[in-house]
C-alpha cells in the first residue's frame, strides 16, 4: 500500500519548544510543534488514513482499544497506536511508493541487494526525515537520474554485478542499543536487521553507540554496603554502584549485534564509557546551543531529574556528526577532514525522534556551511514491535512473557506462542468459518509479517486466517508457522552468535579507518 501523497517544502525542523510542557501529548516538543506541523502536514498529507489491507493495519492500534490513550516519549510507549497521527505530530512525512522506487533505485538496481527489505515493502518503517535528499547523494555517487515522478517499487530486476562507484560513499549509517539487559529480544533484532540490510544496500560506514552511560544514569543503584573498605578484598577500591554492570551489558549485547550481519570493515561499534573523549568537543557544541528548558520541554524532565539526564541527549546526538568520528570515517590519505560533510542516516523506531529533532535544529552549528544537509541527521523510522499479548505499546525485557528472547529455548518459544500470543480468531469453529479471524489484532500474524520473508506466503495466510478457510484457516495453525519461523531465526542467530568471543567483540570496538 501506498502513503499520501506529499508536497515539496518541509516542516521547520525550529520550533520553540520552551513552552511545550503538555502532559498530554508527551511526544517531543508538545503542543507548539503539534500546532506548527499539523497545519502544515495536512497540506501534504490527506485528511484520511490511506487506504490499507487488514496486515498493514494489525501495526495500527492491534489489540488495544480506541479509546485507550497513545503516548509516545523517547521513556514511554502505551495505548493503542494511530501511526498516521503521530506522522502529524512529530512533522515527519510518510515513506511514499516513489520514495521507495528511489531507495529501489540505488540499491536494488546498483546490485548490492537483490530487493527491498521485508520492512520497506510491508510499511514496517513507514516514516521519514529527509529521505529524498540522502537519495539525492547516493544517486550522484552512482551518477544515475532519479526516476520518473509516477514510478513505484517492485519491478526492478537486480544486475548480476554489483555497481562500483568511484570515490567514498558520501553518507554514514548510525544507530544504537542501551545495554539494559544481558538477553535481548526479538524486538530489539528489527531495527539491526534492517541496519544490516541497509549497510549491505547502500554499501556505506556505519557507527553503533552503546549507551550504557543513559542506562547507569537512568537506571543506576548505589549500595554503600558494595563499596570497598580500601584494604581488602578483590577490588579494595571499588564504589558501591553498579556502572560496571552496564558495561559489562555492553559486550553481551555487542555478541548479539554482530551476529546481525553487519559488515567488520565497515561497522564501528562503540561504548560511550570508551569512546566519549572523542566526542567531547562536539557534546560541548551541542550543550551550547541548547538550553535547559528545550531539553525539559522535549523530554519532560524536570528539577527532581538528575543532572545526567539531562545532559545525556548531547551524547546521542553527537555521534549524528562525521566529526565525531575522525579516525573511523575520516581518511588515511589527503583528504583529511571529509568526515565532517558526511551526511548520517539514522534507522530508529519513533519513538527515539525526540532526540534527533532537537539534534536537527542545532545541527547547522556543527558543521561546515556546504554540508550537503545542513548538518541535519536523516532518520528513517520504523512502527513497534508489538508485545506476545496485544499490539498496544511495545515489546518489553521487563515481562518475560511478554517477548522472544534471544536466549529462549526451541520449547520456550513455542510454549509461550501458544499460550501468550493474543488472537484474533473467533471463539468457536463455525464463528471462525463463518467470519475468519480479526488480523488487526492477532499478533501471531503480525509478527509474521516481521518475520516471514515470502511475500506470496504471508498473503495466502493473510487470505485464508481472515476468511476461516483453507490450510492456515485457525489459530493453531497460523501460530504453528510462526514457532516454525521463529525456530529458525533464532537457531540461526545463536549459531552466529558462538562464534563472537570477547576478543572478536574488541576487534569490531577498535577505532580504526573503515573502508
Amino acid at each position: 500500500g501506498g502513503g499520501a501523497a506529499v508536497g515539496t517544502s518541509p516542516v521547520p525542523d525550529s520550533v520553540d519548544t520552551r513552552e511545550a510542557m503538555s502532559k498530554e501529548i508527551r511526544a517531543g516538543e508538545g503542543l507548539a510543534l503539534q500546532e506548527a506541523a499539523v497545519a502544515r502536514a495536512m497540506a501534504r498529507v490527506s485528511t484520511s488514513d490511506p487506504p490499507e489491507s487488514a496486515a498493514a493495519k494489525s501495526q495500527d492500534g492491534g489489540g488495544g482499544t480506541k479509546d485507550e490513550e497513545m503516548v509516545v516519549t523517547a521513556f514511554e510507549v502505551s495505548g493503542a497506536i494511530d501511526y498516521g497521527k503521530l506522522i502529524e505530530k512529530f512533522g515527519s512525512r510518510p515513506l511514499t511508493p516513489h520514495l521507495l522506487r528511489r531507495l529501489e533505485n540505488v540499491t536494488v538496481a546498483r546490485g548490492t541487494v537483490p530487493r527491498l527489505h521485508r520492512f520497506l515493502r510491508r510499511e514496517i518503517f513507514f516514516s521519514h526525515r529527509d529521505i529524498e535528499r540522502i537519495c539525492e547523494l547516493l544517486e550522484g555517487w552512482y551518477g544515475v537520474s532519479p526516476p520518473d515522478e509516477g514510478e513505484v517499487a517492485g519491478n526492478v530486476v537486480a544486475p548480476s554485478e554489483m555497481a562500483v562507484p568511484s570515490g567514498p560513499c558520501p553518507i554514514y549509517l548510525y544507530t544504537g542499543r542501551g545495554p539494559s539487559s544481558a538477553a535481548m529480544h526479538l524486538g530489539h533484532l528489527v531495527p539491526f536487521l534492517f541496519t544490516a540490510w541497509l549497510q549491505r544496500a547502500f554499501q556505506c560506514p556505519l557507527v553503533i553507540q552503546m549507551t550504557d552511560d543513559e542506562k547507569f544514569i537512568f537506571k543506576g543503584e548505589y549500595d554503600p554496603e558494595r563499596s570497598g573498605d580500601g584494604s581488602t578484598g578483590p577490588d579494595p577500591c571499588r564504589t558501591g554502584d553498579n556502572l560496571d554492570h552496564f558495561a559489562n551489558l555492553t559486550m553481551e549485547n555487542a555478541r548479539d549485534i554482530i551476529a546481525c550481519g553487519f559488515i567488520k570493515d565497515k561497522t564501528f561499534l562503540f561504548s560511550d564509557l570508551d569512546y566519549v573523549g572523542r566526542m567531547y568537543p562536539n557534546i560541548v557544541r551541542i550543550w551550547k546551543a541548547v538550553t535547559v528548558n528545550q531539553v525539559n520541554g522535549v523530554f519532560g524532565f524536570d528539577g527532581m531529574s538528575n543532572i545526567g539526564k539531562a545532559a545525556f541527549p548531547a551524547v546521542q546526538a553527537a555521534p549524528s556528526f562525521g566529526s565525531s568520528f575522525p579516525n573511523v570515517l575520516g581518511s588515511e590519505d589527503d583528504d583529511a577532514g571529509r568526515e565532517a560533510n558526511l551526511a548520517c542516516l539514522i534507522p530508529c523506531a519513533i519513538d527515539q525522534d525526540p532526540y534527533f529533532r532537537l539534534t536537527r535544529d542545532v545541527a547547522h552549528k556543527l558543521v561546515p556551511r556546504n554540508h550537503p544537509l545542513g548538518g541535519k541527521p536523516a532518520l528513517i523510522h520504523s512502527k513497534f514491535f508489538p508485545p506476545l499479548q496485544g499490539a498496544t505499546g511495545k515489546m518489553s525485557s521487563s515481562d518475560a512473557n511478554s517477548a522472544i528472547f534471544l536466549t529462549d529455548t526451541p520449547e520456550d518459544i513455542e510454549r509461550k506462542i501458544k499460550v501468550h500470543a493474543f488472537s484474533g480468531g473467533r471463539e468457536t469453529k463455525k464463528l471462525q468459518e463463518e467470519l475468519g479471524a480479526d488480523l488487526d489484532v492477532d499478533v501471531s500474524f503480525q509478527w509474521l509479517r516481521f518475520f516471514l520473508e515470502d511475500d506470496d506466503e504471508l498473503a495466502r495466510i493473510g487470505r485464508e486466517y481472515g476468511s476461516g478457510k483453507g490450510e492456515y484457516w485457525s489459530t493453531g495453525a497460523v501460530k504453528a508457522r510462526l514457532v516454525e519461523v521463529l525456530k529458525e531465526i533464532v537457531s540461526e542467530h545463536l549459531g552466529r552468535r558462538s562464534g563472537v568471543d570477547d576478543g572478536v567483540v574488541r576487534e569490531w570496538m577498535t577505532e580504526r579507518f573503515l573502508k
